[in-house]
């Protein structure tokens, strides 16, 4: 039986997994894998250079979904979602642009990020299109409620990229979130099995987004050094950077992370840590393999990671793992039988 949850029915998915809104990854390559695999795949707007682009990047991402999962979300017209992250900057991107590119293409499905959403919330819900939240305290999530979002994302300290400056790991985030919203929410970070996936939902998530997981993958469109060293990294090879500047960022942690770190340490002021953390340079360890090349986002999830499968066997498998799990979890309940109670399982 194929996991039902109120994500899956909204969006028609055949399993509960959002692929995150990764800078430089979410591209049309890897969120038609992650939609032909039966997930939510994202493409990151501001990955684009212009509004434009961002219309040729959801063009070829439609053109390259099989015809049963282009037809699947009847209700949100394309099976995709795109991201737009409000950053804080003097010359902020385009975003309305970007958001009217979105519309104007057919694109329904949003995830939105970061500061003062409220406007573009807004102008998103005219248009009919379902809108996840990204938040980082349930403080924000309740206040993201009446916004008029329909899913909010609940992310953790063990995110890779920014995971809010309170470090408060998803454990108790969403057992809280449970307690305090009346949205259906996702868990994000920390996941990358089908043992994550069951976690979550036990937690009261109706899915999960996945980062780091998806950048080690065949469709992922990253150097073959970067998946490689995922392979080989564990869950001790990340690090916090730009806490001193309340911008905290979970990165792998190399040469440039360590003396972003150093800088901190010592009271630099933000120019003396810029150019290390610029974004070009974080782009270079994609493109050109150097994974010391500048700062890159990664989760501990780092030590969950063995292999480099396609988007298919990546949820195949956790789908299959997830049910076997929840099945286990499912015989712990004590059933009555001649002798008493008795435990019929053990995870």
């Amino acid at each position: 039986m194929p996991l039902t949850t109120t994500l899956t029915e909204a969006l028609s998915l055949r399993v509960p997994v959002v692929q995150g809104g990764m800078q430089w990854v979410g591209v049309p390559q890897l969120v038609a894998a992650v939609c032909n695999a039966g997930g939510l795949g994202i493409l990151t707007a501001l990955t684009q250079p212009s509004p434009d682009a961002l219309r040729s990047a959801i063009r070829e991402t439609k053109s390259l979904l099989r015809p049963e999962v282009l037809n699947r979300c009847q209700r949100y017209n394309l099976p995709f979602a795109v991201n737009i992250t409000l950053l804080p900057s003097i010359n902020p991107p385009d975003y309305a642009g970007f958001a009217r590119a979105a519309i104007e293409e057919g694109v329904r499905i949003f995830e939105t990020a970061g500061n003062n959403p409220g406007p573009l919330i807004k102008e998103l819900k005219k248009e009919g299109a379902y809108v996840l939240h990204k938040c980082t305290t349930i403080k924000h999530a309740i206040s993201s409620q009446k916004m008029g979002v329909d899913c909010l994302s609940i992310d953790g300290w063990e995110c890779a990229g920014h995971p809010g400056n309170q470090p408060l790991g998803g454990l108790v985030l969403l057992a809280r979130a449970s307690e305090s919203l009346h949205l259906p929410y996702i868990a994000s970070g920390g996941i990358a099995n089908g043992q994550g996936l069951a976690a979550a939902l036990s937690l009261g998530a109706c899915g999960v987004n996945m980062g780091t997981r998806f950048l080690a993958t065949k469709e992922a469109v990253i150097h073959e050094n970067v998946k490689n060293c995922m392979v080989g990294a564990t869950e001790l090879d990340t690090v916090h950077i730009l806490t001193s500047f309340k911008n905290t960022a979970r990165v792998y942690k190399n040469k440039v992370a360590e003396e972003v770190v150093r800088l901190e340490s010592q009271g630099a002021a933000f120019p003396e840590v810029q150019p290390l953390v610029s974004g070009q340079r974080g782009r270079r360890v994609y493109t050109e393999g150097d994974v010391e090349a500048g700062v890159w986002s990664a989760s501990p999830v780092l030590g969950l990671i063995h292999d480099v499968p396609t988007c298919q066997e990546l949820l195949d498998t956790m789908e299959r793992d997830a049910e076997e799990r929840i099945e286990r979890m499912a015989g712990l309940v004590a059933r009555k039988n001649g002798a008493g109670q008795k435990r019929e399982a053990r995870l």
